[in-house]
């Protein structure tokens, strides 16, 4: 589990293609604390770390990875997004965020606004009923609030502060990059428990 707080930006300085996937190695600064097996979130996907020395760490990325994320597209010197792994004991900042990329999307703006940043992404149709303004989604592995929904254009767009920006990748993203995307796991429990008719609810019942 995960809270969406990116603790550093870390570069891939090696990819090798490998039987039934590949491996890619990133330079972090923490690489020297992690533990062979340890969960960590890359850039949003949760991956297994392989091995591990004074500077960088070894991922395999399965099949199943490479189909669901842009992970396979990563070249030496591109910069993703690292999170351990949240302690039990640690402090709960962001929101839930399981490593599960539900989906990719397309950065389609970019606008300065001060000293801020206003970011604008594409969420597939299947995903756009889990996204509502004021909402939490996961871009890359980041906790944001949904600041803008636009369900015909399929977008929306949120507020980055300076903070955000200069810790993380979007300060690289272009328009048009792809993004992984994590909708708010509760939403998507809500919605299933509906559904089986695990609870009552007059929005499914219609008018009374």
């Amino acid at each position: 589990m995960f809270t969406g707080i990116v603790e550093e930006t870390g570069e891939v300085v090696g990819v090798e293609s490998d039987e039934g996937g590949r491996r890619i190695r990133v330079a972090s600064g923490f690489a020297a604390e992690l533990d062979h097996g340890e969960s960590i979130s890359v850039s949003g996907a949760c991956l297994t770390v392989e091995d591990h020395d004074a500077d960088s760490f070894g991922l395999f990325l399965s099949r199943e990875t490479l189909d669901r994320t842009y992970l396979g597209g990563l070249e030496e010197g591109d910069h993703v997004n690292l999170e351990r792994a949240m302690p039990a004991d640690g402090r709960f900042d962001g929101h839930l965020v399981q490593g599960h990329v539900d989906g990719t999307g397309e950065v389609t703006r970019i606008e300065r606004v001060g000293d801020d940043w206003t970011f604008g992404f594409s969420v597939p149709a299947s995903l756009a009923r889990y996204v509502v303004e004021k909402g939490s989604i996961t871009v890359d592995g980041i906790s944001l609030t949904v600041a803008e929904l636009d369900r015909e254009a399929g977008e929306f767009a949120v507020a980055i502060i300076p903070a955000t920006y200069d810790l993380t990748n979007l300060s690289a993203k272009e328009v048009g990059d792809p993004v992984h995307l994590e909708v708010d796991v509760i939403a998507k429990y809500v919605e299933r428990m509906l559904r089986d008719g695990d609870v009552e609810s007059p929005l499914l019942d219609g008018p009374r």
